[in-house]
């Protein structure tokens, strides 16, 4: 598994932005995926995961009703769409995949990880 964000950016408050991690390696159809983000001093946190098939779907409390997570297996990637963004989305953004196929919220059931994108929401 080999993971690659993107789609990240600079915005104002109220606009979307849609993040991708693809796969370069295209094995990662078996595996749960998750979103962290991390702001400026503090500790990376989950945001979203979703299950090896998509049938199962976890999100933080701070995004749920904002934020859609998705999978396309054709393509080997996972999308984050974030609607209604605030100053407290901004951080950099993490995708990540966990040998299991469930979708964990737990930092520590990631094992993959991929570079972040950043996200910076102005007021």
């Amino acid at each position: 598994v080999q993971l690659q964000a993107s789609g990240g950016g600079s915005v104002q408050a109220g606009d979307s932005l849609r993040l991708s991690c693809v796969d370069s390696r295209r094995t990662f159809s078996n595996n749960g995926v998750g979103w962290f983000r991390q702001a400026p001093g503090k500790e990376r946190e989950f945001v979203a995961g979703i299950s090896w098939k998509g049938g199962s779907i976890s999100y933080s409390d701070s995004v749920k009703g904002r934020f859609t997570i998705s999978r396309d297996s054709a393509k080997n990637a996972v999308y984050l769409q974030m609607n209604s963004l605030t100053p407290e989305d901004t951080g950099v953004y993490y995708c990540a995949a966990s040998r299991s196929p469930f979708a964990a919220t737990t930092r520590t059931l990631y094992n993959y990880w991929g570079r972040g994108t950043e996200v910076t929401v102005s007021s």
